[in-house]
């Protein structure tokens, strides 16, 4: 079925907000507000483990001899299911308050493109990043802002944000995930690392004129040189790098006959 949507206008329509995701805060924006991570999985991991235990010692199913599970074993199974649910509807509830409150307030909201799959095979932050549902609030915050009419600017993935001074535009070589101030070694600026990226990606959207992807600013970095090319495609505010040739073999041309001939 069809239906008309009246979404309200937005409360601060000439705001652009830059929202930095990580793991330790939910969102840093680059209006200085911090969410904090509500950590429902760890907050039920205790009750979790205890369940897993419970069932570890119930008789389960044995699919080789055809032993069916026992009842005690149903019912504990049914207690990590319903846990389970628990922890994901929490989660999915406080994105949808966030993306709602980021949709009604602000005109352009600025989004990183992380890679999320390539982050959960960090073995010590795969559950942290998981449990934060860094996709999913990228994913409400689209199709929210559809049906409000605005735009949602995606900074390139490899645009370094974290590594960008945003008061004087230089660029740190390496900065160490454990370097939580950002120092920039040009202008002596310090600041949080992730209001400073959320700065970085504020100022990517111009508040004049804005691409299909990104706006790009006039005091915009350049980025790292030694991550990403100067080259800039159309509609990318920070360039995508071209592809890497150097490790291709090329095949020599075989020369024909009327090439031979006219060398000789």
């Amino acid at each position: 079925m069809e239906i008309t949507r009246n979404d309200p206008a937005p409360a601060q329509p000439g705001v652009t907000v830059g929202v930095d995701l990580g793991i330790k805060s939910l969102a840093v924006l680059s209006t200085g507000e911090v969410i904090d991570n509500p950590k429902h999985l760890e907050v039920a991991l205790r009750e979790l483990r205890r369940l897993q235990r419970q069932a570890s010692r119930r008789t389960g199913p044995d699919h080789r001899s055809g032993q069916k599970p026992s009842n005690r074993w149903r019912k504990t199974q049914a207690r990590i299911a319903t846990l389970h649910t628990t922890v994901a509807n929490a989660r999915r509830d406080g994105l949808h308050k966030l993306t709602t409150w980021l949709v009604r307030t602000f005109g352009a909201i600025v989004l990183e493109d992380l890679n999320v799959a390539g982050m959960t095979r960090n073995r010590r932050l795969t559950r942290q990043v998981a449990g934060v549902g860094m996709a999913e609030l990228r994913r409400q915050v689209e199709y929210k802002a559809s049906w409000a009419g605005l735009r949602v600017h995606i900074a390139y993935r490899w645009y370094p944000s974290s590594k960008t001074c945003s008061d004087c535009g230089a660029v740190r070589t390496k900065l160490h995930l454990s370097d939580r101030i950002f120092t920039c070694p040009s202008c002596g600026m310090s600041m949080d690392r992730d209001l400073n990226a959320a700065h970085n990606l504020a100022n990517l959207v111009d508040a004049t004129t804005s691409s299909p992807s990104c706006g790009a600013t006039e005091n915009e970095p350049d980025g790292n040189p030694h991550k990403t090319r100067t080259t800039r495609a159309a509609d990318i505010a920070t360039g995508r790098p071209a592809p890497n040739s150097a490790g291709q073999r090329r095949h020599r041309k075989v020369p024909t006959h009327d090439t031979l001939s006219h060398v000789s």
